[in-house]
């Protein structure tokens, strides 16, 4: 049986075979993941220079990589198993090794051994956290209303708390910040954060009304300029609001299971508190958001 054959593209007086291959579109999620791997990478290369200001903002950039290759994926339909696989990977060297050696260099390498025990638990948890989190993505078991928290504080968000000692210490001058005493119970306290059972909020869950979606751009351009002029108060600030964003989720969490559990049992909800949109958050999402 002969072979179909190969369809030809005609340049001018030559005929070239037509190439075959992957589209461009959907290797651009797969680039900004690597991207994010190398910007994590870069910022162990500026701690082991105690360049500690670039290193932070490398792994700011490597969270905006990150937060940009799902989102590309599913507008460009780039979504694979390959990169799935990748883009956990890139999150534990980015998210887990990343932050643990620029806290040991800044500060816990003078604690001796103990210092870089801590070191080595965070970036354990943030291993757990990212296997937990794999395992868990299409868990039917899970109530509709918990798709849209995480459980425990996300990868990319453990290494901005991580860092926020040092975010506060650049713009502040507080010395005592980056003493170990300070900085090994912090670090402790945020990996145990990454692998408790504590629901957080899940920014790809929120959804912009079509009215505040012009205010919403205006406000993004005036963080950017912001953070071009202020970085570390501007970066020190998203910091705080995540920390006091948590008890709120918890509270929120908390109220949408109550009033799922009267649902089953046809009893009239209760007043929800101001904070939350309980028929969007009882409703299951279409997909479960992405490691963020």
């Amino acid at each position: 049986m002969r072979e179909p054959r190969r369809p030809r593209v005609r340049l001018g007086q030559r005929v070239v075979p037509r190439l075959k291959g992957e589209p461009i579109n959907r290797l651009i999620p797969n680039i900004l993941t690597v991207l994010a791997l190398g910007s994590g990478m870069t910022s162990i290369y500026f701690a082991a220079q105690e360049r500690f200001e670039w290193a932070v903002l490398c792994l700011v950039l490597a969270g905006i990589f990150d937060g940009l290759d799902g989102r590309m994926a599913r507008l460009l339909g780039g979504t694979s198993k390959f990169g799935a696989e990748l883009d956990s990977l890139s999150d534990f060297a980015a998210f887990g090794v990343a932050p643990a050696i620029l806290i040991y260099y800044w500060s816990l390498r003078y604690a001796g051994g103990a210092g870089w025990s801590i070191c080595l638990l965070y970036a354990t948890c943030c291993a757990l956290r990212l296997a937990r989190f794999n395992t868990a993505i299409g868990d039917p078991d899970l109530p509709p209303y918990a798709y849209r928290y995480f459980q425990g504080v996300a990868a990319p968000a453990g290494a901005g708390l991580a860092v926020l000692p040092m975010i506060v210490e650049f713009q502040m001058n507080f010395d005592v910040l980056s003493k170990p005493v300070i900085c090994g119970p912090w670090l402790f306290l945020v990996a145990i954060l990454m692998i408790s059972r504590i629901p957080t909020f899940s920014l790809k869950a929120i959804k912009v009304p079509r009215e505040y979606v012009l205010p919403v751009f205006v406000g993004l351009a005036l963080m950017t300029a912001l953070l071009a002029s202020y970085p570390w108060v501007v970066l020190g600030t998203i910091g705080i609001v995540y920390c006091v964003s948590i008890p709120v989720s918890v509270r929120n969490y908390r109220f949408l299971k109550r009033e799922a559990e009267r649902m089953r049992g046809n009893e009239a909800p209760a007043a929800p508190p101001e904070t939350a949109d309980l028929p969007d958050a009882i409703a299951p999402p279409r997909e479960q958001p992405k490691e963020h």
